[in-house]
């Protein structure tokens, strides 16, 4: 059974590592969801983010990064993700940088757009992209570099981690050759995003991505709209995919259109069911493939 504690649990546990396992402190959502499923009941994993906030740009403060800063094992994503990590110390010792074993292969982002939503207020689409689990050939190395890290602290409990993983990894491989099947299917197609976010997904499944950039916490404006038009009067077969379903008025604006759309969540700050979200991904743009 897994054991997530999320930031009340969190702010309670302040203290040195608790007597019945070990704490790791995990800075996304699928970090969490992925050391949950490893280490089982023989670890206790932090999540530290409030519900309803993105953990890119989340700002802890400073109780919350000590906190952090005691846990037994650190788990980072790397690719800028987490921005305050690379402002403050954290103990080397006892933090994994997940995506490391792939730092040579992250996406640059040349071009952004900032937006202004949520309690996070503005930020930028630019720099390194950090959604790098949504190549899931990534995610298999950061499940991979997860065990490690939890071998370190967990040294009696290496087969269990090790059956886990390998659990882990069959159905990470398993979504690796779906999306490929459907990314093969894409092929000649124009599709568009709505945002940035997708960059791993477009690379590794050669999807070619159009992303329009438009402001996610807002509704597109008319000349959102009428710049789309101009796109679509070339494209070929156009796809649209969002990452939340769209209002009800953008879903029918694309419908006027012709043109289908899919839902890819990245699951950012979701600490449990990883792989049944990636599922439904797969399932909404199998849908939409469908729909023509």
């Amino acid at each position: 059974m897994k054991r997530i504690a999320l930031t009340i649990a969190l702010l309670a546990l302040s203290g040195p590592a608790q007597a019945d396992g070990p704490r790791i402190a995990a800075v996304s959502g699928p970090l969490a969801d992925w050391a949950a499923t490893l280490a089982g009941d023989a670890a206790e994993v932090v999540y530290p983010v409030p519900e309803g906030v993105d953990p890119m740009f989340w700002r802890p403060a400073i109780a919350d990064i000590s906190t952090i800063q005691s846990a037994d094992l650190i788990l980072l994503n790397g690719a800028g993700f987490a921005q305050w990590t690379a402002k403050v110390s954290l103990p080397r010792a006892r933090t994994i940088v997940t995506s490391a074993a792939f730092e040579g292969a992250l996406i640059e982002i040349q071009t952004g757009v900032t937006h202004s939503h949520g309690a996070e207020g503005e930020h930028s689409h630019t720099g390194t992209a950090p959604q790098t689990w949504l190549d899931f050939g990534q995610a298999k190395a950061q499940v991979e570099a997860t065990a490690q890290g939890l071998n370190r602290v967990l040294p009696g409990e290496a087969d269990a981690i090790a059956a886990n993983a390998a659990a882990l990894i069959a159905e990470l491989d398993a979504l690796d050759q779906r999306a490929a099947s459907l990314g093969a299917q894409l092929e000649g197609r124009t599709v568009f995003a709505a945002v940035p976010g997708l960059e791993y997904f477009d690379r590794a499944y050669g999807i070619g991505l159009v992303t329009l950039g438009w402001d996610a916490g807002n509704a597109a404006t008319d000349a959102e709209w009428a710049a789309l038009d101009a796109q679509l009067a070339t494209a070929t077969a156009p796809l649209f995919l969002w990452q939340e379903a769209p209002s009800d008025a953008a879903a029918v604006a694309l419908s006027g259109r012709g043109v289908p759309f899919a839902v890819i969540d990245p699951g950012t700050a979701a600490t449990q069911g990883f792989i049944a979200r990636m599922q439904g991904n797969l399932d909404s743009l199998e849908s939409a493939l469908a729909g023509q």
